[in-house]
């Protein structure tokens, strides 16, 4: 390479910019927290609340009881509601989420609503527990956290009015986007499923997976070569594309691309919540804004940078650091073969884990090829059965399987699916939500579709075990079902009654 050239190209880097990005990407933080409070209000306090499934109060209660020291309880249980825990802080912990989303996705004081959101969605995740553990609410906190190193100490976000925005914490989003979805791939050799690696996954997954809408029936139907083709694909996009979000412009676009596409057609057959809104919303700081219109670019020509002093300098590079040893560590111990180095990695991992500033990620590292059902029922007299129907899950065959409203999370729907492959882990919760039901719990009982027993609770209560499969064309047709199911037997080993929904037993 030229002299000239090698210049050309320094002065071309130096001239990259990243305003319309982090303007875009704020923002779209904002919305993506706002539709994670709005899904959850309404949710909180039959899953959490003083009569819901797993109170937030007997928790802290535990906790509290174990741990006799305040540093202590922080340390396990970081959250905010250790100030009070009522029903109505619940409620009012949820405005308030909602409203410094709204803050956010208007563009008004970023980086407090930043630190807000993190707070309140943290002090949520803590308490939540199963109902609020999966990778995607990992990943919107360290999302959040990572979000303050770019956001502008200002009162409101505007193109071209602040300075420029840090490339290390630039960096640092493109490197979490690359960890979620190199780290995806990853865990799905690293597991030996065989129906990865004979590349027949596809096969199996719009029909197990765990809310399946109505165009996971058709895609399962797709011929076995193109089922085959696209897990090839899959592979492609998550092991080979994702280096490109480390690269130069061209293969960060190529990247980004490829990212956006695969959320696009997941979203399209699955129902995954803010999952895929948020990961394609951290492709966009790998867009500088020469991959904007003109219009919008030339608005957005920054400020120039000035110099900072010795203490934000220093601050800015601990920090940065600090971030990137986070991220190196789930993404060794995801590939790494050696013992040792995943004990030491998981060690840390540990001291990080509650504040979830670093998280591993990979979904369906082992592909499930069935799919068992828990189907709860209650009974007035001990032989008419009634099913409690919830509203995205599979449960009558006949009832075409639906699309969730964008950015909801059904909690309940979706741990039901993770009860029915772990009886072990769902059995205490289950149990609980049953004790609930025979209680006649309302914020519980507006969590499911309908209420079969509107005018007073049943006086027993069941989970049945159910194998459902989709149906073929020909059943689809002929017989107006979606699915399939056979009895497998009995998920809990006894009948619950109005007994057991006394506060003696333990609901934690």
């Amino acid at each position: 390479m030229g002299t000239r050239a090698w210049l050309r190209r320094r002065r071309w880097r130096r001239e990259e910019s990243f305003e319309v990005s982090r303007w875009l990407f704020l923002r779209a933080l904002g919305v993506i927290h706002l539709g994670a409070f709005l899904s959850l209000r309404p949710q909180v306090l039959g899953l959490v609340g003083e009569r819901g499934i797993l109170p937030v109060q007997e928790y802290l209660q535990r906790v509290r009881g174990l741990f006799p020291g305040w540093k202590q309880r922080l340390q396990v249980a970081p959250t905010l509601f250790w100030i009070d825990a009522s029903d109505e802080t619940l409620t009012w912990a949820c405005r308030a989420g909602i409203m410094a989303s709204c803050l956010l996705s208007l563009g008004l004081l970023p980086l407090p609503a930043l630190m807000v959101l993190w707070a309140l969605y943290l002090s949520f995740v803590v308490v939540g527990r199963e109902f609020l553990r999966f990778q995607w609410d990992a990943l919107l906190l360290e999302t959040t956290a990572l979000s303050t190193l770019i956001a502008p100490p200002t009162l409101r976000l505007r193109l071209g009015a602040h300075r420029p925005a840090a490339r290390g914490a630039l960096w640092l989003l493109r490197f979490l986007a690359f960890r979620l979805m190199f780290s995806s791939g990853a865990v799905k050799l690293r597991s030996g499923d065989r129906s990865w690696r004979r590349l027949t996954a596809l096969e199996h997954h719009y029909e197990t997976q765990p809310l399946p809408p109505w165009t996971a029936w058709f895609a399962h139907q797709a011929p076995r070569s193109l089922h085959k083709t696209a897990t090839a694909t899959t592979f492609i996009q998550e092991l080979v594309a994702p280096l490109g979000m480390l690269g130069p412009r061209p293969f960060r676009r190529a990247a980004g691309v490829s990212t956006v596409g695969l959320q696009a057609l997941i979203s399209a057959t699955g129902n995954y919540g803010f999952f895929n809104a948020l990961t394609a919303a951290l492709t966009l700081p790998l867009l500088d804004d020469a991959c904007f219109p003109r219009a919008l670019a030339a608005r957005a020509k920054p400020r120039k940078p000035r110099r900072h002093s010795l203490l934000a300098g220093g601050a800015r590079v601990a920090a940065n650091a600090f971030f990137l040893l986070s991220g190196v560590v789930p993404l060794a111990l995801t590939v790494s073969e050696r013992a040792s180095t995943r004990r030491s990695m998981g060690r840390v991992l540990d001291l990080l884990a509650p504040l979830h500033l670093a998280n591993p990620y990979g979904l369906f590292a082992v592909m499930t090829t069935r799919r068992p059902e828990v189907i709860l029922e209650g009974s007035g007299d001990g032989e008419t059965w009634r099913p409690y129907e919830l509203k995205w899950k599979p449960g009558d065959v006949h009832q075409r399987p639906r699309f969730v409203t964008p950015l909801h999370m059904p909690r309940l729907d979706w741990l039901m699916w993770f009860a029915a492959l772990d009886p072990i882990r769902g059995y205490r919760w289950v149990t609980n939500l049953m004790t609930r039901l025979l209680e006649g719990s309302p914020p519980v009982l507006r969590l499911f579709g309908h209420n079969p027993f509107p005018g007073r609770p049943p006086r027993l209560m069941r989970a049945s075990l159910y194998d459902y499969r989709f149906t073929n064309r020909y059943q689809r047709r002929h017989e107006g079902a979606w699915w399939e199911r056979e009895e497998l037997g009995p998920y809990l080993p006894y009948v619950l009654t109005r007994r057991d929904a006394g506060r003696d037993r333990p609901l934690v």
